[in-house]
């Protein structure tokens, strides 16, 4: 798991999860690209991340993937990421092209759903909290009910 501030390089870091593998004797190589789409006004999105869990969570899907022998590779952006560019980049590498395109599949839908990451969008230079794109976290004061009351 790899993380980068702003944008991600994708040409520099798919060539280097490349290198890594060539010598691995994998049949397949399944890659997922995501992209800032410009929608709503956004120039941005800008992304704040827990690494602690988040690295907890990827390392079970490592073992997920160990188990099907195959590996993951996963890079995300931290803080602003412009429309058009690149926040989020993950790959399976697989001795099977149906492991291959399960496990990306399966993998990329539980990041969207589990992974400790808070995004904002970015609109006029501000960062607004995008609650209904983000993790929610059992704990997690950021992400508690706006209308709930602390009082008693």
């Amino acid at each position: 798991m790899e993380l980068y501030q702003g944008p991600l390089d994708v040409k520099a870091i798919f060539g280097r999860w490349l290198d890594e593998e060539a010598a691995s004797n994998y049949g397949a190589f399944t890659p997922f690209i995501g992209t800032v789409r410009e929608e709503g006004g956004i120039e941005a999105l800008s992304f704040d991340i827990y690494e602690p869990v988040l690295r907890s969570w990827f390392d079970a899907w490592q073992e997920k993937a160990r188990a099907r022998g195959a590996k993951l590779w996963m890079a995300h952006s931290v803080g602003d990421v412009p429309v058009h560019t690149s926040s989020y980049m993950a790959a399976v590498f697989s001795p099977r092209r149906r492991v291959a395109l399960e496990l990306i599949e399966e993998f990329v839908e539980d990041f969207k759903a589990n992974a400790p990451i808070w995004k904002y969008d970015v609109i006029d230079g501000r960062r607004i909290y995008a609650e209904d794109r983000s993790t929610p976290m059992e704990g997690a004061g950021v992400l508690a009910d706006a209308n709930s009351s602390s009082e008693e």
